[in-house]
């Protein structure tokens, strides 16, 4: 078995708009292909496609629909003819995969889509002038519906830091589906907030303080409540990036576990090397390998176990221009 068969059998499933794998279900019969998201991401994630334009039944060409002010709210209404109207077909056809969508570990939806994008897609007067700008009808019913669900666009992911932030979430929300499959504890969900500790961290540190305090409880009340205000409040931490000032706080704890075994010149470049990162002289990798090379040769159980040092595959190089 090839390695890239390997990694595919263990693949974590996402949603996807249809269009960003090629398929030809645009308005105009063209597709928005990302090789990116099918060529780097498809070694590690199993894509489920939606078009729901195409699942109401508008067909494929069709008229193009745009989002419309109007007294009764942001509507789905043909350009040309405004007499179209789907947005409650596509509100219910977001409500119908809600329960094929809640198993799915993050959704790529497609940038500026009157259906599908996430946020900023132009909104017209019922004169046809551009006022502001609202959500995708179907991304976001589907992401009211499932708020903790990490979600992107594909436009967003030329940005590094959006990217990595994503693919962090993915992959974070997908050991909690594997946690729920294996069954809930108590000590379960502790071990599986210690492991996450730093990453939160490096993310939002009140949020990180409140997780702490809401696991301490976790054997003392309604474990199923404890478990879903947990994974709310752990994705929401997710979702605030992480700076280079969050992330030279945890390195620099991350180093305090090596103050005893480190000898001066060690302690000193390892220092030099996180502050480069902190000024932006070099990528967050080159303090993390660093990192990681002294825990290797000064092993300690806590900080190895730590998915902040491996949150996702090494050949993404995600944290390469971080």
């Amino acid at each position: 078995m090839s390695e890239i068969q390997a990694k595919k059998d263990n693949s974590i499933r996402i949603g996807i708009s249809s269009c960003l794998l090629g398929q030809e279900v645009r308005y105009d019969g063209a597709h928005k292909h990302s090789r990116y998201i099918t060529e780097t991401l498809g070694q590690y994630f199993e894509f489920m496609p939606f078009c729901p334009e195409v699942a109401i039944g508008m067909g494929i060409p069709r008229a193009p629909i745009r989002l419309v002010s109007t007294a009764d709210g942001i509507r789905a209404r043909g350009v040309k003819d405004s007499s179209i109207d789907v947005t409650q077909q596509i509100e219910d056809y977001a409500m119908q995969v809600v329960p094929q969508v809640k198993g799915l570990s993050g959704y790529l939806f497609k940038r500026a889509s009157p259906s599908c994008g996430m946020e900023r897609v132009k909104v017209y007067t019922e004169a046809g002038m551009p006022v502001n700008t609202h959500s995708g009808i179907y991304a976001g019913s589907l992401l009211q519906a499932l708020p903790e669900l990490p979600a992107e666009e594909e436009g967003r992911l030329m940005d590094p830091v959006l990217r990595e932030n994503f693919i962090e979430r993915v992959f974070v929300y997908n050991r909690w589906h594997n946690l729920l499959d294996e069954g809930l504890t108590a000590g379960k969900l502790v071990d599986f907030h210690t492991r996450h500790k730093y990453s939160v961290l490096a993310h939002d540190e009140p949020k990180y303080r409140q997780l702490g305090q809401l696991v301490a409880e976790a054997g003392k009340g309604d474990l199923q409540k404890t478990a879903t205000r947990y994974i709310s409040l752990l994705m929401q931490a997710l979702t605030k990036k992480a700076t280079p000032k969050t992330h030279t706080n945890v390195l620099q704890h991350l180093s305090g576990y090596l103050k005893e075994y480190l000898d001066t010149d060690d302690k000193k470049e390892l220092l030099e090397v996180i502050d480069s990162y902190r000024l932006g002289l070099v990528p967050l990798i080159v303090p993390i390998t660093l990192l990681k090379h002294h825990f290797r040769k000064n092993p300690d159980a806590y900080i190895l176990q730590q998915y902040y040092l491996n949150p996702h595959p090494k050949e993404l190089m995600l944290r390469n221009s971080l």
